[in-house]
């Protein structure tokens, strides 16, 4: 059985010195050191991350697909090059060239790969237009967004046409954290990625509930990395918190958020059987889908290899796990 893996990253292997084009710097840069290694680097020459030709290269992905049984790779931008905070037009730029280098590796290996663009969600109208190109010119399954963008929550009003433009469309979703919370505080021990992710990832799921976006829009198809984040493990907090302050809570939506866990889709990356286990009980199995985070160090190696060493669940939740449920989200039929 071929897995799918709705969670990979992946860069062009170059990218432009945007600073030299817009006039401004902040911007994420590719500095090779040698043919299979590169820098991430910002023009400031601040250090990012080092990567490894599998983040630029698709032969030396399929090659890692091929050993460990990934049959299809979902592709996405790497975050930091989502560029919130640009000038929307210039973002819009950058969503193109990005998106643009995408397109030309799904084109090539159609079989193995589906792409998620990236779009200027600081300028919504941009972002749907984006979108729209990414969906019916480029051939995508759909986007990956931010937890949010700049000064918005994913709640904020100004964000919902591009949420309702996704469910027209019926483009999947995909939402990562970035930009965490509190790094200022977190200077230490890489906590912004620790802590930081996770509570991203809450705050996204807890702000499309609790605004209504998933009640305004039944047909929207989201999912969120990292197992849901923080969300599952506090889901009862966020309950309790609904029933006794809804005067605080439920504002923009009566209803408890347990009414939503299945209505949006979590990865399978959580590093623990015990919390997989508890995953697959809150959301079910046909909610959760295989996600790796290839090809970066927070992710798993073997993609796939929780699941498959759990001896509990039976093939059907097994199969659901490591292809249905992605084919679900995807809206590539059938589901299996």
């Amino acid at each position: 059985m071929h897995k799918i893996d709705i969670h990979t990253h992946i860069l062009p292997p170059d990218i432009p010195r945007f600073k030299d084009k817009f006039g401004y710097g902040g911007f994420i840069r590719l500095e090779k050191v040698s043919p299979c290694r590169a820098r991430m680097m910002s023009d400031d020459g601040k250090f990012f991350r080092e990567i490894e030709s599998n983040g630029w290269d698709p032969v030396a992905r399929l090659e890692d697909c091929d050993r460990h049984g990934v049959g299809i790779q979902v592709l996405s931008t790497v975050p930091v090059m989502f560029n919130y905070w640009t000038k929307p037009q210039d973002g819009l730029v950058i969503s193109q060239y990005l998106n643009d280098a995408l397109a030309e590796v799904v084109t090539q290996n159609p079989n193995r790969f589906i792409g998620l663009g990236t779009v200027p969600l600081q300028d919504p109208e941009l972002a749907i237009g984006e979108l729209e190109r990414c969906c019916k010119v480029l051939g995508f399954a759909g986007v990956q967004i931010g937890t949010h963008v700049n000064h918005w929550n994913l709640c904020d009003e100004a964000l919902f046409p591009f949420f309702q433009a996704a469910a027209n469309l019926d483009a999947a979703v995909f939402v990562h954290p970035w930009d965490m919370m509190g790094q200022d505080r977190m200077p230490k021990y890489w906590l912004p990625w620790l802590v930081g992710m996770p509570a991203e990832t809450s705050l996204a799921i807890c702000s499309l509930i609790f605004s209504g976006v998933l009640e305004r829009l039944p047909k929207l198809r989201v999912a969120f990395a990292h197992g849901g984040g923080a969300f599952p493990g506090t889901l009862g907090r966020i309950e309790h918190g609904f029933r006794v302050r809804p005067d605080l809570c439920a504002v923009h939506n009566p209803h408890n958020p347990r009414r939503y866990l299945g209505r949006f889709y979590v990865d399978s990356l959580v590093h623990d059987a015990a919390t997989l286990r508890y995953l697959i009980e809150v959301f079910g199995a046909e909610r959760i889908a295989l996600g790796s985070d290839y090809p970066f160090p927070l992710g798993e190696n073997e993609p796939g290899t929780l699941i498959e060493s759990m001896a509990d669940l039976d093939s059907k939740t097994k199969q659901r796990l490591l292809r249905g449920s992605a084919l679900e989200w995807l809206g590539r039929s059938p589901v299996v």
